[in-house]
């Protein structure tokens, strides 16, 4: 009776644990879209298999909505009012502000911007999204009287803008459940930033600036 009744709390234990680790789960899971260039594949003495040496990262870390049965994007005057929120551009993933870090000078639409770290935005309009690259000091935590730094894309003004430029809007033939950011096409000299959602996939194209 007392081992029965020791398996039943430790099982209780267990069973209230994994139900605080499933009310903890973020409901937009954090992300990382990560590359890395300019390194070459060398063969050191002893190394089993050839290693990569001298790369440059390039990483995107955002939150990652899922879409839940939602029609995120809405139609008409109600074009992704439901994705901003009353922001005047969306943060292109959720909660905390979508950011870029770059170990390398990237050009995008004929402007180099160097090596740190940018917020990246998009300003939705039917059928013509447009990329913004900014400055934004961004805030780890929601803090409504902090008008110095921003949360989300809340607050957000163009002043600090490095530069924008205009994506090409894809339509998918499958739904993307949740919100992903990748690089594609990549090369030594570039590749191309996309974001999908939904049945939305929207891209714009890099090179790395000096290679």
């Amino acid at each position: 009776m007392t081992r029965q009744l020791l398996a039943t709390a430790t099982l209780t234990v267990a069973l209230s644990a994994l139900a605080l680790a499933q009310a903890r789960r973020p409901a937009s899971p954090p992300g990382t879209a990560a590359t890395q260039v300019g390194g070459h594949y060398t063969n050191p003495p002893g190394a089993d298999q050839p290693v990569y040496q001298g790369g440059k990262w390039i990483e995107i870390t955002y939150s990652r909505p899922i879409k839940r049965g939602r029609d995120l994007f809405g139609s008409g005057e109600n074009y992704g009012k439901d994705l901003l929120l009353g922001a005047p551009v969306w943060r292109a993933g959720a909660n905390v502000t979508t950011q870029l870090h770059t170990e390398v000078p990237l050009v995008i639409n004929g402007k180099t911007i160097a090596p740190g770290t940018y917020d990246l935005f998009i300003d939705l309009k039917p059928e013509h999204w447009t990329l913004i690259v900014s400055t934004w000091p961004v805030q780890t935590r929601y803090e409504p009287k902090n008008k110095d730094a921003i949360w989300g894309a809340f607050g957000y003004t163009p002043e600090h803008d490095v530069v924008r430029a205009p994506m090409t809007l894809t339509t998918l033939s499958m739904s993307i459940d949740e919100l992903t950011w990748a690089f594609t096409d990549m090369t030594s000299n570039g590749g191309t930033l996309m974001i999908a959602w939904d049945k939305n996939m929207a891209t714009v194209p890099f090179t790395v600036a000096g290679m």
